[in-house]
């Protein structure tokens, strides 16, 4: 197949490369198929029921505690995207692997239970705030960026940490496999106390965002003004730190090191992309963070031979990808649709300004009288099927008219906008001649580019500068060209 394939590409045959694709990729379901034992299956609609249900009791328990670091990873992760040190929660999470071996091989050397979950958890945190502290000193006292600072601490504690795992293998007495599960996280084996752990971290998550919103949104915005007004940036700054930490350690258990990092970005960058408001976007990212948890740990109860943390976070990127295109503040949609409009109204705009110019040339008595197709092309350069096109869209809105001879002219409502827009542009253009020392063979491009956002309190200020009394809107000041 190998050669039949580098062959096909040497020679260039496309519809016969296609073919051997096609006959690959058709037969890769069957090897999956025999490579996992008959593949998966759909579930059954009493399994899909009592699922959904949280008829078991392991299942309540998974979807709690996943659903509750999810609502925490959101909450605490958008100050942090915010605050623009998202990869800071990497950087972190690798540092707490030292941690959790240290207090692993000295439980296991004074008490004999190296397993225990608060000490474990406590030296993660520990080890977690260590190396917060150092990506913060690097990058503050040195002339190191961000990104050299996390990567160095990233990899120094993460093959410390390492090393420590291997040493922890060999005390005698201790086994230290299980240490493994905070690499890549044992959702399915969550019990009741993490899960209750998760949720009382999350209600302080919660109460620390709530009571510090304003707190934690000016550090965010504005450190300097911040400064200046006299707030604790520092410790406002490594309180928000500590929040991240904390929750960063109660997700080993769920997600592990690795991809606990995704709970805390994913969620609040999809958020983001659904509105302009802080207050709106960390409610949004708990929401978006709470169904990730919820969703992924269900459908992994339901492929029992998926690992659940694994298939939240990917849960999480595909609401995220959602965002990204269907967002209605910032998705990709959106923006597209916007571009779109806009694009409408400015042409629209040109062709009320060309039209009224060529009239205001021919007939400047009438400036209703109809004009021909081919005058308005002369006047911005357009192609022929643009401006058609701007036409027929005008025409549409009831802006301007054909006559039986194929010429165009302005209605009385397509009057009254021609005049507004012309109105908006010369003013422009009289104060870019007079106060920005722009000469009036140059203006005219200059004021192409702002009239079309002038609003109605700089035209009222731009009335005052360049007009001596304020007149009616249908005036139309002459041309400075």
């Amino acid at each position: 197949m190998k050669t039949e394939f580098d062959s096909l590409v040497r020679r260039g045959s496309f519809p016969a490369l296609v073919c051997v694709l096609g006959a690959i990729l058709a037969g890769l379901p069957r090897v999956a198929s025999a490579g996992l034992g008959g593949g998966f299956e759909l579930p059954e609609a009493e399994e899909l029921v009592r699922v959904l249900t949280l008829r078991d009791y392991n299942t309540r328990v998974v979807v709690a505690g996943a659903t509750f670091l999810g609502i925490a990873s959101g909450l605490v992760g958008s100050f942090l995207l915010l605050r623009r040190r998202s990869l800071l929660s990497d950087a972190i999470s690798h540092a707490t692997l030292p941690g959790i071996c240290i207090a692993f091989i000295a439980m296991q050397l004074t008490t004999g239970n190296g397993k225990s979950l608060p000490g474990l958890l406590v030296g993660a945190a520990v080890t977690g705030t260590i190396g917060m502290m150092a990506v913060l000193a690097i990058s503050r006292s040195s002339r190191l960026k961000d990104d050299a600072a996390l990567g160095i601490v990233l990899s120094v504690f993460f093959g410390a940490g390492v090393c420590l795992m291997a040493i922890a293998g060999r005390i005698e007495g201790g086994n230290a496999a299980g240490l493994q599960s905070f690499i890549y996280g044992k959702t399915a084996s969550m019990l009741l106390r993490d899960a209750q752990l998760i949720a009382v971290t999350a209600f302080g998550a919660a109460l620390a965002s709530a009571l510090l919103f304003k707190e934690f949104t000016i550090v965010c915005f504005d450190t300097d003004f911040a400064g200046v007004q006299g707030w604790p940036v520092g410790a406002l700054d490594f309180l928000m730190m500590a929040l991240v930490v904390v929750v960063t350690v109660i997700g080993l258990q769920a997600v592990g090191l690795i991809l606990v990092v995704a709970m805390l970005i994913i969620p609040p960058a999809a958020a983001r992309f659904w509105t302009y408001s802080l207050r709106r976007m960390v409610v949004l990212a708990a929401c978006i963070g709470g169904a990730s948890g919820f969703v992924g740990s269900a459908m992994s109860a339901l492929m029992g031979s998926l690992p659940a943390g694994a298939i939240i976070v990917l849960v999480a990127a595909a609401m995220f990808a959602l965002s990204m295109v269907f967002g209605t503040s910032r998705g990709l949609a959106t923006r597209w649709v916007r571009h779109v409009r806009l694009t409408r109204r400015v042409g629209r705009q040109h062709a009320l300004r060309a039209l009224y110019e060529v009239a205001e040339e021919s007939s400047p008595d009438d400036p209703m009288q109809p004009q021909p197709v081919a005058s308005l092309r002369d006047k911005r350069s357009w192609p022929a099927r643009r401006l058609r096109a701007h036409l027929r869209r005008a025409a549409r809105e009831d802006l301007m008219a054909f006559d039986a001879d194929g010429r165009v002219s302005l209605t009385e409502r397509g009057l009254v906008h021609a005049r507004r827009v012309m109105r908006n542009h010369r003013l422009w253009e009289l104060y870019l001649i007079a106060h920005a020392d722009i000469a009036p063979s140059h203006v005219d491009r200059d004021a192409d580019m702002i009239e079309h956002v002038l609003d109605a309190g700089m035209i009222e200020k731009l009335e005052a500068m360049m007009l001596e009394d304020v007149a009616a809107e249908e005036f139309v000041p002459a041309s400075p060209h």
